[in-house]
């Protein structure tokens, strides 16, 4: 299981894992590299990596649902919102007390601030796209997604 992360921490790893570019191609293989690593430990996991709010690459591997690709969708929309992880909000509205839903006015539906949505970051660009990833505890899918980023930068 991946180690809860402090805010500081995920600021941090957001800041250090930056890529020297993104396009559809690279965002095609960060998809096919997650899912080749979910689909050898067999995680049930749904996948979805974008480019520029365009979805690009999803997957929902066996033992997954169609709610986790639901779920991966929401916690694209909140790192989209605030340019930061999904689990960077559901810990600073955890830090504050306060509801994250009722704080930021957004619909349940369509944002999730729990673990799995993070940024894909360019170097001297800003961010450029986002991985999402669904069907473990938030904390792993968001360790899976910054494994895969990280073999990219």
């Amino acid at each position: 299981m991946a180690a809860a992360l402090t805010i500081e921490e995920l600021i941090a790893e957001e800041e250090t894992v930056q890529l020297g570019g993104f396009d559809y191609e690279l965002a095609w293989r960060l998809g096919c590299a997650i899912r080749e690593t979910a689909s050898v430990k067999n995680l049930p996991i749904a996948i979805e990596v974008s480019h520029h709010g365009t979805a690009v690459f999803t997957a929902l591997l066996p033992g997954a649902s169609p709610d986790n690709l639901v779920w991966a969708r929401r916690k694209r929309a909140v790192v989209e919102r605030f340019n930061r992880s999904s689990l960077y909000m559901r810990l600073l509205c955890e830090r504050n007390a306060t509801d994250f839903h009722a704080r930021y006015r957004l619909p349940p539906a369509d944002f999730a601030a729990s673990g799995g949505g993070v940024p894909v970051r360019v170097r001297n660009v800003g961010i450029a796209g986002t991985v999402a990833i669904s069907g473990l505890p938030d904390v792993e899918d968001h360790a899976m997604a910054m494994r895969a980023l990280e073999k990219l930068a």
